[in-house]
């Protein structure tokens, strides 16, 4: 397809409907959410392939893998600048627009990317249950910054 020409890919018909299943995709997600998505038009397609044209997307800049989740990796469309917000509870990921600069110190380092990750509890969580456990408290104090 056209539209996906300047990927400089192979354009087989199992990675167009992976990179039609992520276009536009806000739900950040995994490979196996994304075969399940997949194997509905494409039935024969192994999750290997799967794995294969993500990493291939990640490797050309098309694609942010996320280790947000320590149980398995997230994938996000979206490779302008932005941060996230994560619940502890039901792990949903939001993307927070990242036009702020951070103060950094006055050192010779280049920095070349910045990725903050917010945690919390999503609304619909909030509603669910007003109690907070302290498995949540430790996930939430283990926020961590990359640059």
């Amino acid at each position: 397809m056209e539209r996906y020409s300047h990927f400089h890919l192979r354009l087989t018909p199992q990675r167009i409907a992976i990179l039609d299943y992520l276009e536009g995709n806000k739900s950040h997600p995994s490979a196996e959410d994304i075969y399940r998505a997949v194997t509905k038009k494409f039935p024969t397609i192994s999750l290997a392939t799967v794995y294969n044209t993500l990493s291939t997307l990640e490797r050309l800049g098309q694609l942010l893998k996320l280790t947000i989740d320590p149980d398995k990796a997230r994938y996000d469309p979206n490779t302008f600048p932005h941060h996230h917000l994560i619940c502890n509870r039901c792990k949903t990921i939001v993307d927070v627009d990242a036009r702020y600069r951070l103060a950094l110190p006055d050192t010779d380092f280049e920095v070349t990317g910045s990725h903050v990750e917010f945690y919390g509890t999503c609304p619909k969580c909030r509603k669910g249950s007003r109690t907070t456990d302290n498995k949540e408290q430790t996930e939430a104090s283990s926020c961590y910054h990359h640059v």
